[in-house]
């Protein structure tokens, strides 16, 4: 009887005895020996981490990241000249803002302006040539083309930058705006509309690539189209996170 409440008690005695190692008990030789069973294990409680929803977003933005060897699909088009077109459309958006975009008054300030004329569209530095008489004040000498006086002077009005010429028979007076707080503002305004043209610029860049790669996919399979297009992509990305940097710098500068 006891034998048999002993064997009931077993388990639960198991539950509260910490799990260490026993020695068997001697016993008389009047009261046998209880069967050996092993305690039932308890696991130790497990935490469950479960994913926040902002590690989860994190990680579906994740992107892995291409890289291929340029020289392995060559055949399909040059890598090295969509980076160096890319590039230059940097290149060009770094000279707009030098030359287009400082506080201080030069003659250069002046060449990016575009005139329409009845024979096309020119800089305003081969039509006239410009000089500075004064921190407040640039000339432009239409000697050489004075049938483009007109054509000059409109353009110097609707150019963006605030200017209000004055016509003196073949000579233009450009008064230089004072720096403003709102003629910074506007100038800030010019440096949005230099860094979305460079925007578009590198969209058509990108485009042309991959229209070029995609007339390679009867020769090369699916997959392989589609690493090549992920690496232009990428590229393009790079160039315009350089270009929102260029923007940043340049505003920065400007508002002072």
């Amino acid at each position: 009887m006891a034998l048999s409440h002993l064997n009931l008690l077993r388990p639960v005695l198991c539950r509260f005895l910490p799990s260490v190692s026993r020695t068997p008990l001697v016993t008389s030789s009047r009261v046998p020996s209880l069967p050996h069973a092993s305690c039932p294990t308890v696991l130790p409680n497990h935490v469950r981490h479960y994913a926040t929803k902002k590690s989860k977003a994190k990680a579906k933005g994740q992107t892995a990241k291409v890289n291929i060897n340029a020289a392995l699909v060559e055949d399909i088009i040059s890598l090295e000249e969509v980076k160096e077109d890319m590039a230059a459309v940097l290149t060009t958006l770094k000279e707009d803002f030098s030359r287009s975009l400082s506080i201080r008054t030069s003659p250069g300030a002046l060449d990016h302006i575009t005139v329409t004329t009845k024979d096309g569209k020119f800089p305003l530095n081969q039509l006239g040539q410009i000089s500075m008489k004064s921190p407040q004040l640039l000339v432009v000498n239409m000697t050489g083309f004075p049938e483009a006086t007109a054509a000059v002077t409109r353009a110097l009005q609707d150019s963006s930058m605030g200017l209000n010429p004055e016509v003196e028979g073949t000579i233009i007076r450009v008064p230089v705006p004072k720096v403003t707080r709102e003629h910074r503002e506007n100038l800030v305004k010019v440096a949005k509309q230099f860094s979305n043209k460079a925007k578009d610029s590198l969209r058509k860049v990108r485009t042309n690539a991959v229209t070029r790669v995609k007339k390679s996919k009867e020769s090369v399979s699916e997959d392989t189209i589609h690493l090549v297009e992920k690496q232009i992509q990428q590229m393009a990305d790079g160039y315009v996170a350089d270009i929102d940097k260029q923007l940043a710098t340049k505003t920065k500068e400007l508002l002072g």
